[in-house]
């Protein structure tokens, strides 16, 4: 049946039903979930529902992505249903009494791609079963090669008295295969679960996991005050991140280039890099691990 979703057995479709009911309930900040058959940017629907009011908790996923958003102003397309491309709404500065959450700093907000990052890992990790890292600040590598990106982005403008919103989109690649990669403009490879020889490409349980273990370890840190120290969240980073302990390359957003040894990741999440100059701290930059 031409433009059925059962079309190609190895990508069955998702079910907003059953994926609704597992991953919302009052134990979680997944409030409400939202399945698109196609969409523009998950990023640019969730930052349009945070201009409008839209309470912590919405997680918008979509079958396709037509501009999907990546940093520093990329865009990609996924194929339909050969990977995950989600995007969850957080306001980690309102309380929530219940869960015992005060509000946290803005100076904090810089971790929750992070905090993505090591939940992505996980899930990865757990159900594919394949050795996953993470490339700073938030690229999920497998086998050395590109399998995921994340992208976090501050919504100010919501409505008046509230504090900024922060969306965060996930786009993991599961079944794409060689010919459907992107090409990436920094020169690394990209990879699928599926090429790199996951045990497991179904996108549901995939998809369950990563935001299980992104809510935990967002409770984690709300928990902590936005300490990423205190709630176990740099040393879990630091310990999935493949860039600390290699020299690296990294081009900064004002076009300047600085080499040198990843020695670790500082308390706000940035880079450190020992370079001839001496130690800097970088809070954004492409980075490329050198051999």
């Amino acid at each position: 049946m031409p433009g059925s979703p059962y079309t190609d057995l190895d990508r069955p479709p998702l079910s907003a039903a059953r994926l609704q009911r597992a991953l919302t309930g009052p134990h979680g900040p997944w409030r409400r979930l939202e399945l698109r058959a196609e969409t523009a940017s998950t990023n640019a629907d969730v930052v349009e529902a945070a201009r409008a009011g839209e309470p912590e908790g919405l997680v918008v996923v979509a079958e396709r992505q037509t501009a999907g958003r990546g940093r520093r102003g990329r865009v990609w397309e996924s194929p339909p249903r050969a990977g995950i491309a989600t995007s969850v709404l957080l306001r980690p500065g309102v309380p929530v009494a219940e869960r015992g959450w005060s509000p946290v700093s803005p100076a904090g907000y810089g971790w929750l791609p992070l905090l993505a990052g090591v939940a992505l890992v996980e899930a990865v990790v757990r159900l594919a079963e394949l050795d996953a890292r993470l490339k700073w600040p938030n690229d999920l590598l497998v086998d050395g090669a590109k399998c995921a990106g994340i992208l976090a982005e501050a919504v100010p403008d919501g409505p008046p008295g509230q504090p900024p919103a922060i969306v965060v989109g996930v786009g993991l690649n599961v079944t794409l295969r060689a010919d459907e990669l992107p090409v990436n403009p920094t020169g690394l490879p990209a990879t699928s679960l599926q090429l790199a020889g996951a045990t497991a490409t179904d996108r549901d349980p995939l998809l369950r996991a990563l935001l299980r273990a992104l809510a935990d370890w967002y409770d984690r840190w709300r928990a902590a005050g936005g300490d990423a120290v205190a709630s176990g969240l740099r040393d879990a980073y630091v310990a999935a991140c493949a860039t600390v302990g290699r020299q690296v390359r990294v081009l900064l957003p004002d076009g300047r280039t600085v080499h040198g040894a990843a020695t670790g990741v500082d308390p706000d999440g940035q880079l450190l890099v020992d370079g001839p100059d001496g130690e800097l701290r970088l809070a954004a930059g492409d980075v490329l691990h050198l051999r």
